[in-house]
């Protein structure tokens, strides 16, 4: 990763360097990588959710583009809608859920970047969620336990 953002214009439906992570069955398209920030766009069908987890280093951002997410964002339930933009600061718990029974789509960003793109590197096609939970947490991402997001 460059500490230098690079021009452009990464399309819709595609990832920055045409590059995807599938990560536990959501797919991931990087859109911007660099050293002070990294974006991702994310594709949550019904059902699917992030379990509320805290990111230490980086201030992160949710852009809702279609659809409805739930939050969880430092222990009160939200909810995002197409437009609103959330802000997650650092060291604050969160997670998202889709609990509609239609796709949300939404870009994500953080700021700095630190090791969030070398971690969906890694949990790229992973199916273990213990695994995933470890190496998160070797990446600066730290999951609650499971009632957390309840």
């Amino acid at each position: 990763m460059s500490d230098d953002l690079d021009k452009g214009i990464t399309a819709a439906g595609t990832g920055f360097a045409g590059r995807t992570w599938n990560i536990l069955g959501q797919v991931y398209y990087p859109k911007a990588v660099c050293g002070s920030t990294f974006a991702f766009e994310t594709n949550s069908d019904p059902g699917q959710f992030v379990p509320v987890h805290v990111h230490p280093t980086q201030d992160e951002f949710i852009l809702v583009q279609e659809g409805v997410l739930d939050l969880k964002l430092d222990g009160e339930w939200l909810q995002a809608k197409a437009g609103d933009l959330v802000r997650m600061p650092r060291g604050i718990p969160h997670g998202y859920f889709n609990k509609s029974d239609k796709p949300a789509r939404a870009l994500f960003w953080v700021s700095p970047s630190r090791k969030l793109e070398a971690l969906f590197t890694a949990l790229d096609n992973l199916a273990d969620p213990a695994e995933v939970v470890r190496l998160s947490a070797l990446h600066e991402v730290d999951f609650l336990p499971p009632e957390a997001s309840a």
